[in-house]
């Protein structure tokens, strides 16, 4: 299965990422089919640049895109929205009353 993930790249302390097509069990800066954008989350505000046309390309292809990815997806308007599953029920803290 095809993945669309961040690429850890940068010294130590400094991260950078690129964004990859990848096949989904190869390790996290293995070898990647193509590179469609990057991100530097250390600029203020963070930079995150990609090539529209080649992610939607990917994902028409069936590429699934990490949570990450499919969150900055939905903020650029390539996915309508995340499906999340609820994983556990809300639950509510209680609160004691102290007297």
């Amino acid at each position: 299965m095809l993945k669309i993930r961040l690429k850890r790249t940068g010294r130590r302390g400094q991260p950078h990422y690129r964004i990859v097509v990848m096949e989904g069990k190869s390790p996290r800066d293995g070898v990647s089919i193509q590179e469609i954008g990057y991100y530097n989350p250390r600029t203020n505000p963070t930079t995150f640049e990609i090539d529209k046309e080649a992610a939607t390309e990917w994902l028409k292809k069936g590429a699934q895109p990490s949570d990450t990815i499919a969150q900055y997806f939905v903020k650029l308007g390539l996915l309508k929205s995340l499906k999340r599953g609820s994983k556990k029920p809300n639950m509510v803290k209680k609160v004691r009353e102290e007297k």
